[in-house]
């Protein structure tokens, strides 16, 4: 008898925490055959993506292989990135694999399914702002944040030279949400720390960052007075904030902002995020306007009951009219929900329906401070935490995703290597 093949797209937190445990309960008995498909080799928690752009995490020793993490827990990876679903034939088309060169290194493929999950995640949404996807680097993937610490660097040269023309080193961040307000602050961090390896002129008074966000304040996800704690402790670093502006373009120079220019050598956009595009024509599955796709309380998709979405591209209505937000927290519930409903499914049980529970929002400001909310709605409202308890909170979520990869005892060793590293490497990746 053939086994059920259960094909997960997109080896996000989501993605792949629901690939780990299909494969230690399914796959490692025989019982059906996983296969996580990514167009990425490797894996990197998406909340530590800023790290990553300001090279206070080196992605290098952080990140995860998927082909090795799969033959440790029973399922297969697969190179590749999702072009269209046939529904009725139960098969996925994958786009063809190049090689640095350009050179076909695997052809398009089609993958028969039984159960399909999408979990391919989210990307920037400019909104159609003229010159945005030109001029301002995205911190979506590994890549995009690599690409941002090569131009930063090379900005710090510059600035660190003799007879350097320029004064401070201007970046512009559009979006104040937590991505935005935790890039900011690991910015003056990463600042901080260059001066330990020969970039002595490169002092805090000159980094001119600017914070610009289209609301009336930062971290709207946020209750209004841990907003305004982190507000505080960015202007004390030296971040302008702005409210209430609208990027109306960019271009080479720096921002349009109405009719005044800001300039800035480096821009990052962060202002918004949006399912990939080519969901809304996904073979007939239903989306919303953020191109997330349509499922029911069990995460299946309306128009079909083989595929389940979770995480960002997965659009489920709250009881207020809002939509699960698009948070790691989201997606490991889902995963886990999804989980649970395929392993009914295999031993005839009833499936569930899926209740999101906000567990609060923390916010890193790197080494210069934590604010955040804690269990949300589950006492009733927001329990307010800072400093070093809502520090070791942040920590702790990602130490959680690592316990669901690999279990307790290997992420305490994960944890004893990562606190080694710290003394034996270089505080911040200098290449």
């Amino acid at each position: 008898m053939t086994q059920p093949h259960i094909v997960i797209i997109g080896g996000g937190a989501g993605g792949l925490e629901l690939a780990t445990r299909l494969g230690n309960k399914l796959g490692r008995k025989g019982k059906a055959r996983i296969t996580l498909i990514d167009r990425n080799h490797t894996h990197i928690w998406k909340p530590l993506l800023h790290e990553v752009a300001t090279g206070t995490l080196d992605v290098e020793i952080d990140q995860l292989s998927y082909r090795a993490h799969a033959a440790a827990h029973g399922f297969d990876f697969q190179l590749g990135s999702l072009t269209g679903i046939k529904r009725e034939q139960q098969q996925v088309i994958l786009a063809p694999v190049l090689g640095d060169d350009g050179e076909e290194v695997l052809a398009s493929r089609a993958l028969q399914y039984d159960y399909l999950v999408l979990a391919i995640g989210s990307v920037s949404n400019h909104f159609n702002t003229a010159g945005v996807a030109q001029h301002c680097i995205f911190l979506d993937s590994p890549a995009q944040a690599n690409r941002f610490h090569r131009h930063l660097l090379d900005a710090y040269l510059k600035l660190n030279s003799p007879g350097h023309p320029k004064d401070t080193l201007n970046i512009a961040i559009v979006g104040a949400g937590a991505t935005g307000v935790e890039l900011a602050a690991e910015l003056y961090h990463a600042a901080a720390e260059l001066n330990l390896y020969g970039f002595d002129d490169l002092r805090k008074d000159r980094l001119n960052i600017s914070l610009i966000e289209a609301g009336p304040r930062i971290l709207p996800a946020l209750p209004e007075r841990i907003a305004n704690s982190a507000l505080k402790e960015l202007q004390k670093l030296g971040v302008k904030v702005r409210t209430s502006t609208k990027v109306t373009a960019a271009n080479a120079a720096g921002l349009q902002l109405g009719d005044e220019h800001l300039e800035a050598e480096l821009m990052v956009w962060a202002a918004g995020i949006k399912a990939p595009d080519f969901l809304a024509s996904l073979d007939g599955l239903a989306t919303n306007r953020l191109n997330q796709l349509l499922v029911n309380p069990k995460l299946q998709t309306t128009n079909d009951s083989r595929i389940y979405a979770i995480g960002d591209c997965a659009g489920f209505p709250l009881p207020d009219g809002k939509w699960v937000p698009p948070r790691a927290q989201s997606a490991h519930q889902m995963a886990s929900l999804v989980a649970r409903n395929i392993l009914a499914e295999f031993s005839g049980k009833p499936l569930q329906d899926f209740k999101y529970n906000d567990h609060g929002s923390l916010i890193s400001l790197s080494r210069f401070g934590t604010v955040g909310s804690l269990m949300g709605n589950l006492v009733g409202g927001a329990m307010m935490i800072e400093g070093r308890i809502a520090r070791l909170a942040y920590i702790s979520l990602y130490r959680m995703h690592q316990v669901a990869l690999h279990g307790w005892i290997k992420m305490l060793v994960i944890s004893l290597v990562a606190r080694i590293n710290r003394i034996v490497r270089p505080r911040l990746k200098l290449h």
